[in-house]
């Protein structure tokens, strides 16, 4: 019998995980499928945890993997992936958000061949106005840079065969934008579109630091456009200052009418200069990137794995 492996990144969803945990049984129960849950505790401080050590007791289809400190959404979802055995993996989180009743439409379109299903949000439900305009000029900014193509609405919520999980697995820069390293496999993919419901319980812990880190996490793993329109900028106004300097000898030595300039001059350094320090900052959060790169370190720790026989679980 083949076997569905569900992977579940958790930071702080003490009120989502039992309701969670019973939709997805109630709708995988009614498949052929042997299945298991797989939760990764992103360093969560409220009784997480402790609910997710009664799940495994009670059905020993559900298994977690505690990780040493919050290390963020894209790492809970390797650690998950790396140690995930099924013959088809799903990730998705564990708000509700991602419908658990979408699952079988998942595996449906997995029956038909498709090694990857890419699920895609139509809208969410309690979305805001600045989410939801933020989102499309993200969407639309990534794929003006990047050479591989970013589904806009595209979530975490996906179905990926073991063939591309394997491959998936073979990645391990530390910038984690899956969605975009999902995107640069290849295999067969196909798009199965929702409106995401508002979360069950309790806020997102999606702040918008975490989204701008995100962003950028997105936009320097997958382009270096930035770093060739900060050269071409530069180019631009070291001529222009050329030109600059030639007017300056032109009033100096020719006309000698030369006055003292110190708004124009004011103006140039301050405007220049501007411009100086976005390019080092740009190369600058390129090579943080490559700093942290060389270190080798872990993705990941893991303090703690919960499992409980399968042969003393459901009981």
């Amino acid at each position: 019998m083949q076997k569905i492996s569900i992977v579940v990144p958790v930071f702080n969803e003490q009120e989502n995980l039992c309701e969670f945990y019973k939709r997805v049984t109630a709708v995988m129960s009614a498949e052929t499928y042997d299945y298991n849950i797989i939760f990764v505790d992103d360093g969560s401080s409220d009784s997480s945890a402790v609910i997710l050590n009664e799940l495994s007791k009670k059905d020993g289809r559900v298994e977690a993997y505690l990780l040493s400190r919050n290390y963020g959404h894209q790492m809970a979802l390797t650690c998950g992936l790396d140690n995930a055995d099924g013959d088809a993996v799903i990730t998705m989180d564990g708000d509700l958000q991602h419908p658990p009743e979408l699952l079988p439409q998942l595996l449906r379109l997995w029956e038909q061949g498709n090694e990857i299903v890419q699920t895609k949000r139509l809208a969410t439900q309690d979305a805001g106005f600045f989410k939801k305009f933020t989102s499309n000029a993200y969407y639309k900014l990534i794929n003006a840079l990047s050479e591989v193509e970013i589904t806009p609405g595209g979530s975490d919520f996906r179905l990926m065969d073991r063939i591309a999980v394997d491959a998936f697995k073979q990645y391990r820069e530390r910038a984690r934008f899956i969605r975009g390293l999902v995107n640069t496999l290849g295999f067969r993919v196909t798009v199965l579109e929702f409106v995401a419901p508002p979360r069950f319980a309790g806020h997102s812990k999606f702040n918008l630091h975490k989204m701008l880190h995100f962003a950028l996490d997105g936009i320097t793993a997958f382009s270096n456009l930035p770093l060739r329109w900060a050269f071409y900028v530069g180019l631009v106004f070291g001529v222009s200052s050329i030109l600059l300097l030639g007017h300056v000898f032109y009033v100096k030595f020719i006309i000698d009418d030369a006055v003292p300039g110190w708004a124009t001059m004011t103006v140039s350094v301050l405007f220049l200069g501007g411009i100086q320090l976005v390019g080092i900052g740009i190369l600058g959060e390129y090579i943080g990137r490559i700093f942290e790169e060389i270190k080798h370190r872990p993705l990941y720790l893991v303090a703690r794995r919960i499992k409980t026989d399968k042969s003393l679980g459901n009981k």
